[in-house]
């Protein structure tokens, strides 16, 4: 490709997406009405289109793909050829091709290598009217991850001599993903967090940022130097859900002679290959577009408008201030900051809007999802949303994709009945899925609700008895609203059978663990035989929030405003201990307290007898946290902790005050 089109490959992804969104809307509205003649001008305009743009890109497999697509679909509108289910079915593969195609322009920079020979030749035959046996067929997006030729650096083989030398072990371990684990980056941190809490990790491969960042297949492998033996590290993997196989093996002096002796052949065919490379950087620079394409948002015009005025509100009270400056004049200096302040608050509010975006950029890619769940479960499925005109940060969409995929197929698969039981259960036949989104003063909530057979609490409860995680007397004393909690520990679930699709509280731990990070919460609402409901509040942006200032002896922290419900005061005579937790009754029930200088190890005042207490809460529960003194209400901007502080239990990020000095942001979340 010629290097001249590189700075036209953002603008062809952002295009080829808005257009296959309007194909994939076609294509479900016309399985339901297969003679709809716009609905099939619409799929072949679409496919014209595209083949236009790949041609002019010179994507060439795409464009041949599309050619092909276009002769089908010209001879459906001549009525050379009739429209049935099968064909339907091709044309769906043709998108989800042409899909993967774009996706991988848009990490890559260029076209895949796939040439679509098998779904071009199922085209052709199409229009032969021959049948093609679907068996011979084979899938063109096979992935492979081969970590077994990892080559140690001298640093890595160092370490494990030391390790060897002090009585631990190394060893490889090497895991493989399911092919349907939904979070992959979310359910590696799982693993690399358990490995972490028995020894250390030394290597990995991909890199952990890679890993992170999910630039992986479905494998990596890692060396964790640890005191223990082999079959306490594989006992503790084996209870972590979606991973197809574990492998590890012990990394002894041999292996790591062997090692070294591969570093220095490795080391002198590269220095080889450096030397006898041609200048040539045309395909390098095609390879290294690193984040491809950058994440973009529309903006309306308007919007742009009042954000250029703003700013050019902000340079007139500039000039002014420096002018004050001279005359030192105090009254005028005070109103020229309150003018101040009310521009930066438009200013904020302005930005916001720039930066929003509809949830129907989530919501669009679940109408294929359920369709062909209800086909491969043979189970009648409507999915209702609303509410899809709901905006959200452009960063909040990026995370909450995944979490609601996992969710919808949890509710379809385990959730909603086969139509057999649902005619037994007085249902009728076509279960519902419920997906809408609203506004909620700061947060926005999105429910899940189905209409199928609930969740079975008492069920719950055994399967947590049997795995340990409760004992058979705490289980007699809990509540429904305290067994909910137990579907989101790591690897449980309720299902006798694990499917391809999985069952419900597979995951859930991974589900819990994304949404709270970005600050969001989830929780679960069940009725048996009726269905489930999962309500999930996520903040309208990670970037500037309002907060409460609040001190604890000498150190400031902020509490997000969203999660505060009230401000009271209490006296040492109204708290109460039950079983080690110390509670208060707040507007007729009791809540639990939690004494937050001694989970941040502040010292606090000396012992007072009247506590000032804000009331929080994460969904329906409530705690009240103790703190010393208020400082008021504060819009701050949020500023990560950075990698290495990233997994601090409490706290959520900082801010950095009027005054230069820096206040921690409390996670309610964690603190409930």
């Amino acid at each position: 490709m010629d290097l001249d089109l590189n700075q036209y490959i953002d603008v062809f992804v952002e295009e080829a997406k808005e257009h296959l969104q309007s194909m994939n809307e076609a294509l479900l509205d016309l399985e339901k009405d297969n003679t709809n003649s716009s609905l099939i001008n619409e799929i072949f305009r679409v496919a014209h289109t595209l083949k236009g743009m790949s041609g002019t890109m010179g994507f060439t497999h795409m464009a041949n793909l599309t050619h092909e697509m276009e002769n089908v679909l010209d001879g459906v509108r001549s009525n050379n050829i009739t429209l049935d289910e099968d064909i339907i079915d091709i044309i769906f593969e043709c998108f989800d091709a042409l899909d993967y195609s774009v996706n991988a322009i848009a990490t890559e920079g260029k076209e895949d290598e796939d040439d679509h020979k098998d779904l071009i030749h199922k085209l052709q035959m199409t229009l032969d009217n021959d049948k093609v046996e679907q068996s011979d067929i084979h899938s063109c997006h096979d992935e492979n991850n081969n970590n077994d030729n990892d080559v140690l650096d001298e640093y890595v083989i160092n370490v494990i001599k030391e390790a060897n030398s002090k009585g631990l072990t190394a060893f490889k371990i090497n895991i493989t993903l399911s092919p349907k684990c939904m979070l992959k980056s979310a359910r590696s941190f799982i693993v690399f967090n358990t490995l972490e809490s028995m020894g250390d990790i030394i290597y990995s491969n991909p890199s952990a940022e890679d890993i992170e960042d999910e630039k992986f297949d479905l494998s990596f492998s890692l060396i964790i130097v640890t005191k223990l033996e082999e079959k306490e590290l594989a006992s503790a993997l084996d209870r972590i859900s979606e991973i197809d196989n574990i492998e590890i093996t012990t990394i002894d002096a041999a292996g790591i002679l062997e090692n070294e002796q591969n570093i220095n052949e490795k080391t002198h065919k590269d220095e080889k290959k450096l030397v006898s490379a041609p200048e040539n950087h045309s395909k390098t620079d095609n390879r290294s577009r690193d984040s491809k394409v950058g994440k973009t948002v529309r903006v309306d015009i308007d919007r742009l408008d009042n954000l250029m005025n703003l700013v050019s509100e902000l340079i007139i009270i500039k000039t002014r201030m420096d002018d004050l400056s001279e005359t030192s004049n105090i009254e005028n200096m005070a109103e020229a900051i309150e003018y101040l302040e009310r521009i930066t608050t438009s200013l904020h509010d302005a930005v916001m809007k720039v930066r929003m975006v509809p949830i129907e950029r989530v919501f669009n890619r679940f109408p294929r999802m359920v369709r062909d769940l209800s086909k491969e479960l043979n189970k009648e499925i409507s999915l209702q949303m609303s509410g899809e005109d709901t905006e959200v940060d452009r960063t909040v969409i990026d995370e909450i994709g995944d979490p609601l995929i996992h969710i919808i197929r949890n509710s379809i698969d385990h959730g909603i009945e086969t139509p057999k039981e649902r005619i037994k259960r007085g249902k009728s036949e076509e279960g519902t899925v419920i997906l809408k989104a609203y506004p909620d003063g700061n947060n926005v909530v999105i429910e899940v609700v189905d209409d199928g057979g609930g969740i079975d609490f008492n069920k719950v409860k055994v399967k947590a008895i049997e795995k340990g995680i409760i004992t058979a007397e705490e289980g007699d004393i809990l509540s429904q609203e305290e067994i909910i909690p137990l579907l989101f520990m790591p690897g449980f679930s309720t299902s006798d059978e694990v499917s391809d699709i999985s069952g419900r509280g597979v995951g859930l731990d991974v589900v819990k663990s994304k949404i709270e990070s970005i600050n969001g919460s989830i929780e679960i609402d069940s009725e048996m035989g009726k269905g489930t409901r999962f309500i999930i509040r996520i903040p309208l942006t990670l970037a500037i929030i309002q907060a409460l200032l609040v001190k604890l002896g000498d150190e400031i922290f902020a509490i997000p405003l969203s999660s505060i419900t009230e401000i009271t005061s209490i006296t040492n005579d109204n708290i109460r201990d039950i079983q080690g937790q110390e509670i208060f009754l707040y507007r007729g029930k009791t809540i639990p307290i939690v004494r937050l200088n001694e989970i941040m190890k502040v010292e606090s005042a000396n012992e007072i007898d009247e506590h000032v207490v804000v009331v929080v809460r994460k969904g329906e529960r409530q705690a009240g946290l103790l703190v010393d003194n208020l400082l008021g209400q504060q819009e701050i901007v949020i500023k990560p902790l950075g990698k290495y502080l990233s997994n601090i239990k409490y706290l959520s990020g900082a801010t950095i005050l009027g005054n230069g000095s820096i206040s921690l942001i409390l996670d309610v979340n964690s603190l409930i």
